[in-house]
Order: C-alpha cells, then structure tokens, then sequence
C-alpha cells in the first residue's frame, strides 16, 4: 500500500507544448517514493502516454454534455482504485519533487482531516526535462532565477486525507470555481486548510489557452458558470490560498502571519458573515483598505 495517490485528468496530447509539459509532469510523479499515479479520461493520446510512462489509466470517468471529465466522478474513480491513505488531485502540468512527499507526511502526522495545498512557482519551458541525477536540484536552481511565484489565488493541487470530500458536487475540471470550493468546503467542516509553500517547491510549467474556446483563460468559459452554481454562488468561489488556516514550514504548523492581503480577507468573511443583505460587490470594496483610507483623504485631505 502506498502512502499517496496522485490522480488527473489530462489534456489531449495533441499540441505539442501541451504533450510534453505533460509528460515532463507525469514522469516527475512516477519518480516519487510511495506514490502511485492515476490518469483519467478519453482524451487523445492519453492512454498511450499512460502505458509509455507506467501508470495506471481509466477511461471510463463522466463527463458533462460537451465531453469535459466530471470532478465528481474523478474522486470515486480514484477512491475506488487506491489502497493509499492519501489522495491528491492535480493539474497535469505540474512538477513535483520529493519535498512534496514529506509535507504530506508531516501533515499527516499532526493532523487527523486536513486539506493541504501551496502556491505554485510559474516556470517557463521549451523542452523535455531530464530526469537524471540531480535533476531536482537543477530545476529548483532554474525557477529560482525565472522567480515567477504565482500569487495565492489558484490552486492547482488538494491533497488530503482519503476521509475528507466525500460529497463533491459535479464540478467541471478545468474551469474556475470549484478549487476555490475545495477551500470554501475545508473551512465549513473546520478541517485545517494547510499551506506548505515554505515547505516545498510546486512548479507549474506555462502554456497558453488554445485548448479552451477562443484561446481564452477558463475563467471567461461558460463552464465556470456552472461551477459557480454548483458551489452555491460566488462567495464560496472567492476562497483561496490567503484563507488557509496553518502554515507547514520545518515540520511544525503555525498560523499564517497577518499580512496586508490576509486582514483584508478576514475583514471580507466578517462582513460576509455578519451583514449578508449588502451586495457582494460593496463588501468587496469595503474589505479594501485602500479604499478606506481614499475616503478619509477625500474627507480630511484638504483640511488643515
């Protein structure tokens, strides 16, 4: 029995940039201790990519009417096909290195339910990698000096205990809305929502959107909607990274240090909480500091 089960749902092979980011993240999976990999899907190219790198494929997972792989459906197949004591789902352009395996058995360790997730580092590439001796050190070293750490709004892993999400509704992977939920979800069942960014590296290699109609990002995509729906509106769409409730940094949990951005969100979930009957566009400007202190200098600005 392995300690952890990766599992995805991804893209054709059939661009080119798309295939071998796809591999190179993949191939990086399957050189992880105590991991094995699940591929979902029917997409073009996929099970042949499954049988050259040795991971395991199912096909049959459910799909909306326009044939885009069902999250719901992700969870059983993957719950249903794993003996691990934790599952991760995601994004099949991501590279993963040991660390990432260690943070799941810290965090496993000091708690029983807990989602875990981090900020992603941005990583441009042209080429396969390769994987040979000293191949993490290498990539760590060539990120670093790109130094593209994505802000703490998307999500692109959750990884958590196989107890947790038992009950996901029939989001629509690759568009916006239901990471933002995994998140929304935690918070409400008081799991602790854990950033291991200190702890580890999350490489995500960049592509563009050509998949996607009109090569637009998926957050202008008409299932995302849908999402947004499933999650029972927008406010449970809006949480992110900044609502994590511990850090992991050196084997310890903490609570994240107050920052600007963090006090904003806490101030944006009170009034949520407390004054409901405002619009979710006004709460959204009062939570902004900055927006604040634009009134008082209106105010008091010109006097002396």
């Amino acid at each position: 029995m392995t300690l952890l089960t990766l599992f995805s749902a991804p893209k054709p092979f059939t661009n080119p940039h798309i295939a071998m980011i796809q591999r190179n993240a993949i191939r990086s999976w399957t050189l992880l201790p105590d991991v094995e990999v699940i591929l979902l899907g029917e997409e073009e190219g996929l099970a042949e990519a499954a049988a050259e790198l040795g991971v395991r494929h199912f096909s049959n997972v459910k799909r909306n009417d326009s044939g885009t792989p069902l999250i719901s459906s992700m969870f059983q197949l993957a719950r249903e096909n794993s003996q691990s004591e934790f599952l991760c789902i995601i994004n099949a352009d991501i590279l993963l290195m040991p660390d990432f395996v260690e943070a799941a058995k810290q965090a496993g360790k000091l708690k029983d339910k807990f989602v875990l997730l981090s900020q992603r580092w941005d990583y441009d590439i042209a080429s396969p990698l390769e994987f040979g001796q000293g191949w993490q050190s290498r990539l760590g070293e060539s990120v670093r000096k790109q130094n593209q750490l994505h802000r703490p709004m998307g999500s692109d892993f959750f990884l958590f205990p196989k107890k947790c999400y038992q009950d996901i509704p029939d989001f629509i992977i690759g568009r916006a809305g239901w990471d933002n939920w995994m998140i929304c979800k935690a918070r409400q069942e008081n799991w602790p929502v854990i950033d291991c960014t200190p702890s580890v590296m999350i490489v995500h290699q960049n592509h563009d959107y050509s998949h996607l109609p009109g090569g637009r990002p998926h957050y202008d995509h008409p299932d995302t909607n849908e999402n947004i729906r499933l999650a029972g509106g927008r406010a449970a769409t809006r949480y992110t990274i900044l609502d994590s409730t511990h850090c992991l940094a050196d084997g310890k949990l903490a609570r994240p240090k107050t920052t600007l951005p963090r006090f904003e969100r806490r101030l944006e979930l009170f009034l949520r909480k407390y004054f409901s009957f405002i619009p979710e566009r006004k709460i959204e400007n009062m939570s902004k500091l900055e927006n604040w202190q634009k009134r008082f200098q209106k105010i008091f600005g010109n006097k002396k």
